[in-house]
């Protein structure tokens, strides 16, 4: 036997070994990171992410040669382009590795022991980090609304004052500060430097780079990432004073950028105004739309000047798990005791990503009706059908357990319980004619020969008050995969029936998963916006494919593990826990 594992460095082997310590700016920070997408998510709203330009604008193949990818690259080409871009000299300009490789140079290079930086907040959080991370104590400023807080920023300058942040457009607000904001702290704070974190400026109204430049206290970080669409190949610049230009260059790396990234930045400057230009036109015009869609539902959203919306929400943590269950992630704060009412939604542009937002956000906060799948979720079918999928195995000679049952549930594609009594029956071995099984199967749920079926076991989950009250605020309608008259026996028997508008069954339209009931349902009542309630991950798939909310409750016994793992917008414990939601 190999004994290689157990020979290894590292790991858990070393654990007798004295600990490792680091610094103590770093000991409890955990790095930067933002949540895991689900599969389905398709759409991601929430990293303020640009389009890339086409490929008639950059043509990724003809970069290769010019990238040298043979060799170190150089940055002084780009830099020369750069410094003629915005009127000043070479050694004035430094390409980095995405804005924040130029914010964390110009802290190294500028903050120590000792030193304090002004941050307004909430702001792009890397800034404090790298500037604890020099050494460096942060002092924040509330700014939540406009104007600029340029008093009660002047107001904390002291002597250690090393350094001022100027995030404008400010993330995650998206709000500015003015060409005098500038002006006002340069001058009331001359011996700090003023850091101008401009990577939203070719979205705002007025870029302040310019302004900045006029300042010989002041440097200015841009990037590729946001307007230009590069988030991937990470570069960003930075214009400054030659001698911190100097220092900035000292404190990283000496190839910091790829030659790929580089040829195509130069490439861009080159040939992408116009494109550039257009596409600025597109994201002020889906900004413009989205802040319009939430301020149409109550929502308080920023005079934002980004490429994202910053808006406030009766329950954030709601909206953004019914955004992810329908395919698109926003940006949320959850935990945070000043940011999680709050959510972030890019808007990268594009008539089908706005018209796609929109409906989204209409559908979970303002949805039209509630279709609800029955068994398991109105009526309780553990002694009823899922028992006569246990007596139709014991009658074909096989034994299903109540855990087989749940597991086929859980698996997906079983919709139809005929289906799944002859799917279990294949796993055990036992393969009989699906008209066999139809029929013994309901015969034990209808009853025969004058006994009593196992339908006469069922009752009704939730509180009848319940439906009643939820019948009285918004339409109702049921999507089961129950036979017609089964389906309407059940609501009757229970005196139900008139609390919803429509009641789609078998024999209207193709099984969940597939999305088709539930379309039929929403044509039914004349309506495009709804939650879909079901126990099954087969309900949650077929509510999503057809845009409609997906919410889970498990069936009694069941454990609601499954159906959470499946990204639905809420895991209800009750179903009056939709009037709460529905608030």
């Amino acid at each position: 036997m190999s004994t290689a594992s157990n020979n290894r460095i590292g790991g858990s082997g070393m654990a007798a070994s004295p600990a490792i310590s680091v610094r103590p700016a770093l000991r409890g920070v955990r790095a930067y990171s933002r949540p895991a997408h689900q599969p389905w998510v398709d759409l991601r709203l929430d990293a303020n992410e640009g389009t890339p330009p086409p490929a008639d604008v950059l043509d990724w193949a003809a970069l290769i040669p010019g990238a040298e990818v043979e060799r170190y690259p150089s940055t002084a080409s780009l830099e020369g382009r750069i410094a003629d871009r915005f009127g000043v000299e070479p050694d004035r300009v430094l390409v980095t590795a995405g804005g924040d490789d130029a914010i964390d140079r110009v802290c190294r290079a500028r903050l120590g022991s000792g030193d304090e930086i002004i941050i307004p907040t909430p702001t792009f959080e890397m800034i404090a980090r790298y500037a604890r991370l020099a050494g460096a104590e942060v002092v924040t400023v509330p700014w939540r609304a406009a104007p600029y807080p340029c008093e009660a920023i002047l107001d904390q300058v002291t002597p250690a004052t090393a350094m001022i942040a100027v995030v404008s457009p400010n993330n995650p607000t998206g709000l500015s500060a003015s060409e005098a904001d500038l002006e006002r702290l340069a001058a009331g704070a001359p011996r700090a430097l003023i850091l101008a974190d401009l990577a939203y400026a070719e979205f705002a109204e007025h870029d302040l780079t310019s302004a900045a430049l006029r300042l010989d206290n002041a440097v200015v970080i841009r990037t590729f990432s946001k307007a230009w669409g590069l988030a991937g190949l990470r570069i960003g610049f930075a214009i400054g004073p030659a001698p911190l230009i100097a220092a900035m260059r000292a404190a990283g790396g000496p190839y910091a950028v790829s030659g790929l990234s580089l040829a195509a930045a130069a490439l861009l400057l080159d040939r992408g105004q116009a494109w550039l230009a257009s596409q600025i036109r597109r994201v002020r015009s889906q900004r413009q739309s989205l802040a319009a869609t939430l301020r149409s539902l109550g929502c308080e959203a920023s005079a934002s000047e980004s490429n994202f919306l910053f808006a406030r929400f009766r329950n954030a943590d709601w909206v953004r798990a019914a955004m992810s269950s329908l395919g698109i992630a926003v940006r949320g704060y959850p935990g945070d005791p000043e940011l999680g009412a709050y959510l972030r939604i890019s808007c990268p542009g594009g008539d089908d990503i706005t018209n796609r937002t929109s409906t989204a956000l209409l559908a979970v906060l303002q949805p039209q009706a509630l279709l609800f799948d029955m068994d398991g979720v109105l009526a309780d079918v553990s002694n009823s059908y899922r028992r006569a999928i246990v007596l139709t195995a014991e009658a074909m000679g096989a034994r299903i357990t109540s855990e087989d049952i749940r597991r086929a549930k859980a698996g997906g594609n079983a919709s139809n319980d005929w289906a799944v009594t002859h799917r279990l029956l294949l796993e055990k071995g036992v393969d009989v004619p699906m008209i066999r099984i139809i029929d013994a199967f309901q015969g034990y749920y209808q009853g025969r020969d004058g006994a009593s079926g196992l339908r006469e076991n069922e009752s009704l989950i939730p509180p009848r008050a319940v439906l009643t009250r939820l019948a009285s605020r918004i339409p109702l309608a049921i999507v089961t995969g129950r036979p017609r008259q089964e389906a309407m026996e059940f609501l009757i028997r229970h005196d139900v029936a008139k609390l919803f508008k429509t009641v789609v069954s078998m024999e209207d339209a193709a099984p969940k998963p597939d999305p088709a009931p539930v379309q039929c349902a929403l044509d039914r009542l004349g309506v495009s916006r709804a939650w879909l309630i079901g126990d099954t991950v087969d309900d949650l798939f077929a509510a999503r494919r057809a845009g409609v909310v997906p919410i889970g409750i498990p069936a009694p016994g069941d454990s609601p593990d499954a159906l959470a793992a499946q990204g639905p917008a809420a895991v209800l414990d009750s179903l009056a826990q939709l009037e709460d939601l529905l608030a």
